[in-house]
């Protein structure tokens, strides 16, 4: 072998990113080769630019950024919540089963037991009048319980007024309307508890020891019961962020209801 054969260069061919590699023969038969051109193929990828964005209607796109920031505001808790705890829940409430006609029962009977009453809800069936005044619990209800010298305090329709109560470990007794599109009814209710951070509220309700509800869903069907919520405290247990005037005035029906002494342990609450 001569020098100049050692020296000489070597040239290399260029090989596609694209060829693909020889197929081995299969078992029982020859492979074939595959032609030149189907080896260097090449695959043509779509390419999303600007000007391709561009074509898209602007109504689209509008569209899209709409659903993308109204999903972002919807996992967000509403700003009145933030000073609250992350979450509540008051245990010590009883728990009566029963249907929608009884629910008024059911409810004002859990809080009077919670407060040491001896009580059922069978045994409050004659003083609520039902199952005919069943249209009428919301004066009946504060009647009873004021009866029994709880002070009734109305609270404002607003949800963060009931959760601050929660949190400071006051059950509220509310009436929502529970059903579909199909059929409706009102339904009382103990508010026991909530989760500022899945946006849901707990509640003693009907055959519902811990019934879920979202914020939405919950605050549309307390709306459609007009709202109505109040606290049942004892004569000395004020109420948080306690509103003076409302206080006095619910001693002031205490007392017109034969609760003297009640009503004055209530007045006397305010400068303690």
């Amino acid at each position: 072998m001569t020098l100049g054969l050692l020296l000489r260069p070597i040239r290399y061919k260029p090989v596609s990113d694209y060829t693909r590699a020889p197929v081995g023969p299969m078992i029982g038969a020859q492979s074939r080769a595959l032609p030149a051109w189907h080896r260097n193929k090449r695959v043509p990828m779509q390419q999303v630019s600007f000007k391709s964005l561009a074509s898209v209607p602007r109504r689209l796109l509008l569209a899209g950024l709409l659903a993308v920031s109204l999903a972002g505001c919807a996992s967000a808790p509403p700003a009145s919540l933030k000073g609250l705890p992350q979450r509540v829940e008051i245990s010590s409430v009883p728990f009566y089963r029963g249907n929608a006609n009884h629910s008024g029962a059911m409810a004002l009977a859990a809080l009077l037991s919670q407060q040491g009453a001896p009580i059922t809800p069978g045994l409050l069936d004659k003083p609520l009048n039902l199952p005919q005044g069943a249209e009428t619990l919301d004066t009946s209800i504060p009647r009873v319980a004021r009866d029994y010298g709880m002070v009734v305090y109305a609270l404002d329709k607003q949800l963060d007024a009931l959760l601050t109560q929660v949190a400071a470990g006051n059950p509220v007794l509310l009436r929502y309307e529970e059903g579909s599109a199909w059929w409706s009814e009102p339904r009382y209710a103990v508010l026991i508890g909530y989760d500022r951070y899945k946006q849901r509220v707990l509640l003693r309700s009907g055959m519902h020891r811990r019934q879920l509800m979202a914020f939405d869903d919950f605050a549309s069907a307390w709306a459609k019961q007009g709202s109505w919520a109040v606290l049942l405290q004892p004569p000395r247990q004020l109420p948080a962020q306690v509103d003076r005037q409302r206080w006095l005035q619910a001693a002031d029906e205490l007392a017109r209801a034969g609760q003297e002494v009640a009503a004055k342990q209530a007045v006397n609450s305010l400068g303690r």
